[in-house]
């Protein structure tokens, strides 16, 4: 039961999110001609130059790079990706039949923004559960898998690619801004795909680790983590304390250790993805109470 649950919940995903790319294609891109990368930027080319629908040769072209995908990626990614090939095509069709104006003023550095968020967030659902909307996405998920390349620095290089053929039918002004559409999409759907909750990870390198481990876990409920170090000069073993927490308490852990241990070594890591207990997961309940009497 669980699984088909999922399973449909990625299906709205990808719908939701092919819905939301779709729209600010034609609304942004398309209203205000703006180009745009990968197979999207090529099937707009051939717009201009013949005339021909993208919803048509959006789907025309994704075929043999969807087969490739299926071949590469395996049948989960295969699926999702006609699903969302499919699915886009579908809504680019209906957003042209059935377009919703908004009203920019001509403002070409709005429209440009609006276009690159709409279209990161749209992707972005797609990307997250594991499905694409074909094209370079295929490409783009292949090199992450296989080579540990974010997609979304991936999609730039590929956007930047089919933007130089794209001064075809729009001038240097035109290309510019959709420079900036390709580089605020890739900024977004970084952002989905780094996880649900943002957070920091912080070092702690002290004499007196234990007391402060103590004092993070009675004031800020997070757990933590000793690791044995061991100084390379002084050659002293120390533990170093290890917490992971929301960028809102780094400022109190900062007091905290300083309250502590003056000369305490402290460093900010940024983490892309937090999954557990106090992250996606309810907090404890009660622990703050419990921790208080412990240390009482």
């Amino acid at each position: 039961m669980e699984e088909k649950k999922f399973y449909v919940k990625d299906i709205l995903f990808i719908l939701a999110g092919t819905c939301l790319y779709a729209f600010g294609l034609v609304t942004f891109n398309i209203a205000n001609d703006l180009a745009e990368g990968g197979v999207t930027g090529i099937t707009l080319i051939l717009r201009a130059l013949f005339s021909i629908d993208p919803a048509y040769s959006t789907l025309i072209i994704n075929i043999p790079l969807i087969l490739i995908g299926g071949k590469i990626l395996g049948k989960h990614s295969f699926y999702y990706t006609i699903l969302g090939t499919v699915s886009l095509s579908v809504f680019l069709w209906l957003w042209q039949r059935f377009p919703i104006e908004v009203n920019l003023d001509h403002d070409l550095l709005i429209a440009s923004l609006l276009a690159g968020l709409a279209a990161g967030l749209g992707s972005g659902l797609v990307y997250r559960v594991g499905g694409t909307t074909g094209g370079t996405d295929v490409v783009a998920r292949i090199l992450e898998k296989n080579y540990d390349i974010s997609m979304g620095r991936s999609l730039l290089i590929f956007d930047i690619l089919v933007l130089i053929l794209s001064l075809s039918y729009i001038d240097v002004k035109r290309m510019m801004y959709t420079l900036i559409v390709s580089f605020v999409f890739s900024k977004v759907v970084d952002s989905v795909l780094d996880g649900a909750y943002a957070a920091k990870g912080i070092l702690v390198i002290s004499d007196h680790s234990e007391d402060i481990g103590e004092v993070i876990m009675a004031l800020l409920e997070r757990g933590v983590t000793y690791l044995d170090g061991q100084g390379g000069y002084s050659q002293v073993h120390k533990k170093v304390l290890y917490v992971v927490v929301s960028p809102s308490e780094i400022i109190e852990i900062k007091r905290i250790v300083h309250e502590l241990d003056t000369k305490a070594f402290i460093s900010v890591i940024n983490v892309h993805e937090a999954i557990g207990e106090g992250f996606t997961y309810s907090r404890p309940e009660k622990m703050l109470f419990k921790r208080k009497k412990q240390l009482t």
